[in-house]
């Protein structure tokens, strides 16, 4: 899929999380994170104005969460704000940060049907039957599991350091959600055609924020 074109302010809306307002727009989610004064946690809340493109404003003026969001989807400055997701590991994946990826492995079995392309398709598509076990190509941690990114269906993204993330759409079923830790080839969801019109796996790497071939890196 071709990243969207990025606004200059985003709104977070609920189940937004960092990773996958970033992923959306191709953005490295550490520059965003850097320009809107985000700690390393990578907590936002609904309502949070986000800059999404330079030039930036200046730190003093950066806009902090617009509003107090109830667990019902309701706003007042008197209840307490929640984040857009509720993490399940700690704040800080540090564990992640700055794990050296030593190999890769293939995300499934299957023929690879459409390749990379760097204007139009930022991945690789896999085919094969609903309920193929999909794995996760590395270790790493659960940045973002559900259907909030129009064109990939049920999607994972998996961070496994600071540079790379992957990510997998068009799941029928997901075994791991937000927070959790995962290991090289260990099974994370199951093959489907959620947001699509056949059983795939959309198959995603991106470095520093930017889509690159999978293929050069898979064995």
């Amino acid at each position: 899929m071709k990243p969207a074109s990025a606004p200059s302010t985003y709104t977070v809306q609920r189940g937004d999380t960092l990773y996958s307002i970033t992923w959306r727009y191709g953005l490295d989610y550490r520059t965003i994170a850097a320009a809107n004064e985000i700690s390393p946690s990578y907590t936002i809340y609904p309502g949070q104005k986000l800059y999404l493109k330079k030039p930036f404003p200046k730190k003093k003026t950066v806009a902090r969460s617009t509003a107090a969001t109830t667990s019902q989807g309701g706003s007042s400055a008197s209840k307490k704000t929640v984040a857009a997701t509720k993490p399940k590991a700690p704040t800080r994946d540090s564990a992640t940060a700055n794990t050296k990826v030593s190999s890769w492995r293939w995300p499934t079995k299957g023929k690879v049907t459409r390749g990379y392309s760097s204007t139009v398709h930022k991945g690789i598509d896999i085919s094969g039957a609903k309920g193929d076990a999909i794995y996760a190509v590395a270790s790493g941690t659960v940045v973002y599991a559900g259907t909030g990114i129009v064109g990939f269906g049920e999607l994972l993204i998996v961070k496994h350091n600071d540079i790379y993330l992957s990510a997998y759409g068009h799941n029928y079923r997901l075994f791991v959600e937000e927070g959790d830790r995962v290991k090289a080839g260990q099974k994370i969801a199951e093959k489907g055609s959620s947001g699509t019109d056949t059983v795939k796996l959309h198959f995603e790497i991106r470095k520093e924020g930017k889509p690159i071939d999978p293929q050069k890196l898979l064995p």
